[in-house]
């Protein structure tokens, strides 16, 4: 990325401005990673908001349960396309990528899941996340059931409609600030490691 684009259009806190749990966290991700991805540094912006997202994001996205990590990827990254967030698509892609250790997962979900490469208990489970993240309204009893017929249990319901509105939220404020993906995350898991 060109040093003069911004990856917000809010402003962006200098890494050592910032309140010492903060910093601490976004070192350890870059520690991890090699880069900080910049959804930490926008949303570092508010550092109380900042606290309470990767609170949630952590709670849903870390726990054990019915969903694998690349199950809950999958769901980021159908309804992020769904809600046209390009920052959600690209750096939970490359997630997805990893987790599912399938250099082609990713794009075929983003770009029309139902011809992806999935299980058919995935295919409904995308379907709920779609509902959820589009028609929250229309969710009922017939959609449990189908969850149901391919094994999820209730609290395996609750992740997926969890995540699916978790992602809505960050989905709009990635859009509302403009929010750049690295380009680091565009190659992530899409050659095998040591690759030129």
């Amino acid at each position: 990325m060109s040093a003069n684009v911004s990856i917000s259009r809010y402003p962006v806190p200098a890494l050592n401005d910032l309140p010492e749990d903060i910093r601490s966290r976004i070192l350890a991700v870059q520690e991890k990673s090699g880069f900080v991805p910049n959804v930490f540094l926008a949303l570092a912006h508010r550092p109380a908001e900042f606290r309470a997202f990767f609170a949630y994001h952590d709670a849903l996205m870390d726990k054990e349960g019915g969903l694998t990590k690349a199950e809950r990827e999958m769901i980021v990254v159908a309804t992020s396309n769904a809600n046209q967030c390009q920052y959600c698509v690209v750096a939970h892609g490359a997630i997805l990528r990893i987790r599912a250790k399938n250099p082609l997962l990713a794009d075929q979900v983003a770009v029309n899941y139902r011809k992806a490469d999935i299980t058919p208990r995935q295919r409904a489970m995308l379907d709920f996340a779609m509902k959820v993240s589009q028609q929250a309204y229309g969710i009922d009893d017939a959609d449990f059931l189908a969850l149901r017929a391919h094994g999820f249990n209730d609290e395996d319901i609750w992740d997926i409609g969890g995540i699916s509105a978790f992602f809505g939220l960050s989905n709009r404020m990635a859009n509302m600030t403009d929010m750049r993906p690295n380009d680091e995350f565009y190659l992530l898991g899409r050659l095998p490691k040591g690759s030129p």
